[in-house]
């Protein structure tokens, strides 16, 4: 058996992941064994200052010290720490990797946009099967970025990661509580230049079907769902008409503050950063309409994701 431990740091939460990644010694499916989230908001103000709060960095630390102990006490023998948008921007970013060899015993990976999104589809494909010749979209909508990754069943056909996540745009723009015209006219503006930018590389009209994956399109969908708890059996998997999900993004970022505290499946974390989250979605999937011609009506979710496609990446390597 191969035990192996994926860590994925990224501007809003870190997340572990400890699973068996064999069968008699045969490359297998990913059996869980601890599946773990911290919200440390290791972002915090790196859109405006360019560098990792030593606030951010202390909470993180805090997190993967925790980590380190779960991985040990599950025997997990091999280890990969993948971090992502927020890493990518700071000035000071050795002093994140410093820290997280000394308390994990291994190098931390500052990882290229690109990859990012092939180990996203990686983790969507692998329990959202893609068969055929007919793409699907990947769409994981981080808290710093956002990656786009058209596939099939050969692999990634193209891929482009885009600054735009639900901190990122909550920091830069949406304020007020609840957000204004102004400020969701702004964030608007930037997530249409962005996908602008992604659609250069992804084209993004070739797409037969979106999956859209990561805390902020779950956390929607257990909203549009009507959930009264955070249930991952009933949002994996979930397929729902674009006209549900743009209301319930409408929802979420037309609520104050207190009205998102009080939802049963909302995680504290995800209680300020939310409504940007709902807002780049819902204009991700207006696009995706637009540019369909009317063939992509529904949007899966998985809660399957870049965390899954790390783990399968460890083992792959073997």
């Amino acid at each position: 058996m191969s035990r192996v431990a994926a860590i994925d740091c990224g501007t809003n939460s870190i997340r572990l992941l400890i699973a068996d990644a064999s069968v008699n010694g045969a490359p297998g499916p990913l059996t869980d064994v601890v599946r773990e989230m911290r919200v440390v908001r290791l972002g915090q103000g790196v859109d405006a200052t360019g560098e990792l709060a030593p606030e951010a960095l202390e909470r993180t630390f805090a997190a993967t010290k925790d980590y380190a102990g779960l991985i040990q006490l599950h025997g997990a023998t091999r280890v990969r720490f993948a971090a992502t948008s927020a890493t990518r921007d700071a000035r000071n970013r050795q002093v994140f990797v410093d820290g997280i060899r000394e308390l994990l015993g291994v190098e931390p990976e500052v990882i290229s946009g690109n990859e990012e999104a092939a180990l996203s589809f990686a983790g969507a494909s692998s329990v959202l099967p893609v068969t055929g010749a007919d793409p699907i979209l990947v769409v994981d909508l981080g808290g710093g970025s956002t990656e786009f990754v058209l596939g099939d069943s050969n692999g990634v056909i193209a891929a482009r990661s885009v600054d735009i996540g639900c901190v990122r745009l909550t920091e830069r723009h949406l304020r007020s509580d609840p957000p204004t015209a102004a400020e969701i006219a702004a964030a608007e503006s930037d997530v249409d230049a962005a996908l602008d930018l992604a659609g250069q590389e992804v084209p993004l009209d070739r797409a037969t079907a979106v999956v859209g994956v990561a805390g902020s399109i779950t956390t929607i969908t257990a909203h549009a769902l009507g959930l009264s708890e955070y249930s991952p059996s009933r949002i994996h998997g979930a397929s729902l008409d674009l006209q549900t999900i743009s209301d319930a993004c409408t929802s979420l970022l037309e609520m104050t503050r207190d009205e998102r505290v009080a939802l049963p499946f909302m995680h504290p974390g995800r209680v300020d950063v939310i409504g940007a989250g709902a807002l780049v979605w819902r204009r991700i999937l207006d696009r995706l309409a637009t540019v369909s011609d009317g063939r992509i009506t529904v949007a899966v979710s998985s809660e399957h994701d870049i965390l899954d496609g790390i783990a399968l990446s460890i083992r792959d390597a073997e």
